[in-house]
């Protein structure tokens, strides 16, 4: 009988992973991991720690499966809390998610797991993976869940073979309803219980409080651009890959000073909230940001030009395949379907290799490419690699 260690997190998705492993024969272990202790900027009553521990433990007992706990708090830190510091003070938007997945639950946790003799963790999230074989070697592909409004592949879009060949996706098969019906059934506790939001192992955060642990606040402009700045522009060759992917620049004297903010750093692309801005015929929307000159520039309206773009750059050294035997050799081009955040419909696009970047062009420009974000790239419903949207 093989041995996997599930995730669970006291939650309804990875209670009823561990009852379908359980019933097609596993030895199922469930352990839940402890990732944070700092509370500051946390919303109250937001990632309840002992809350979450409790219904994995009322779980465990229910299945009949043994019950582990883990504090991976340190690891977690070093790899995703620093990084994301690291990211907001050059002007970027990080992926928490994703980046624990990869640090966390995919390596530090399947380390544990290993200790305890296991040959697979497993977790609740909502996606798929099947085996094949390609010129005498195993490969892994990680498929989307087939719930379209639950799918979580782009969340493990920088896992690697040697993850996937240590991982199981028990739900991925199932819609939502579906799942919380089974643990409804069952008669599990967490079957009602509300899904968590906000920062992975963190939760809902005030998140100028959060950066302001390490960021210091700062007060600076905000710049109103105009509707009619783009006019005065230079209309794009579409065959120019870096002006096609390039953000819009500003500067001071391009626009009008509306009000104040307290840290460029802590705003990000497309946001709205925060501003503190009123008296404008539409919200306001956040366009670009000026670390060096502490300066926010914002755009009125959803379709405020300075919103959209129709393409992206990556450094070659944070892209990452899936499936390193599809990756593109310098020079090379592929059409996919892509996404530059979670639950965005995917969207067609084509991806360039040159000599020193990616290039991902969208066949219709998308709103909000940020910088440190992570952009992932599918063919049909499988996820096969993902890059750092470099600005």
């Amino acid at each position: 009988m093989e041995r996997v260690v599930v995730g669970l997190s006291g939650g309804v998705d990875s209670s009823v992973a561990a009852y379908l492993l359980k019933q097609q024969g596993y030895e199922v272990i469930g352990m839940f991991m402890k990732n944070w202790h700092d509370t500051t900027g946390v919303l109250k009553g937001d990632c309840p720690f002992d809350d979450d521990k409790q219904f994995a433990e009322m779980v465990a007992r229910k299945l009949n499966i043994p019950f582990k706990f883990v504090d991976l708090s340190d690891q977690y830190r070093q790899r995703v809390v620093d990084y994301m510091f690291s990211e907001y003070s050059k002007g970027r938007t990080p992926n928490p998610d994703v980046l624990c997945n990869r640090e966390i639950k995919f390596d530090a946790f399947l380390e544990a797991a290993i200790k305890l003799g296991a040959k697979y963790v497993a977790t609740g999230h909502y996606c798929r993976k099947e085996t094949i074989t390609k010129d005498n070697t195993t490969l892994y592909r990680l498929l989307a869940g087939v719930d379209p409004n639950k799918d979580q592949s782009y969340f493990l879009c920088q896992l690697n073979q040697q993850q996937l060949s240590k991982s199981l996706f028990p739900i991925g098969h199932l819609h939502k309803p579906e799942v919380r019906k089974i643990a409804a059934e069952l008669g599990l506790a967490t079957a009602e219980r509300k899904d968590s939001q906000g920062i992975c192992f963190v939760g809902k955060v005030d998140l100028p409080v959060f950066l302001q642990q390490k960021l210091k606040a700062k007060k600076g402009k905000i710049v109103e651009i105009p509707a009619d700045f783009y006019t005065q522009l230079s209309s794009i060759n579409s065959n120019d890959l870096a002006s096609l992917s390039k953000p819009y620049t500003y500067k001071l004297s391009n626009g009008k000073v509306v009000g104040e903010h307290q840290g460029a750093h802590f705003f990000t692309i497309g946001q709205r909230k925060g501003l503190n801005v009123g008296g404008k015929a539409e919200p306001l929307f956040v366009i670009a940001t000026d670390i060096e000159n502490n300066i926010v520039y914002v755009g009125m309206g959803q379709s405020h030009q300075g919103l959209y773009r129709s393409g992206l750059s990556m450094n070659p050294n944070e892209v990452h395949w899936v499936r390193p035997d599809l990756a593109l050799s310098a020079g090379q081009s592929l059409q996919v379907l892509a996404r530059i955040r979670y639950r965005q419909p995917l969207q067609q696009a084509t991806l360039h290799h040159t000599n020193n970047a990616y290039y991902l062009i969208f066949d219709t420009p998308q709103r909000g490419v940020t910088a440190g974000q992570f952009a992932a790239w599918y063919i049909d419903d499988e996820l096969i690699g993902s890059g750092v949207i470099a600005e």
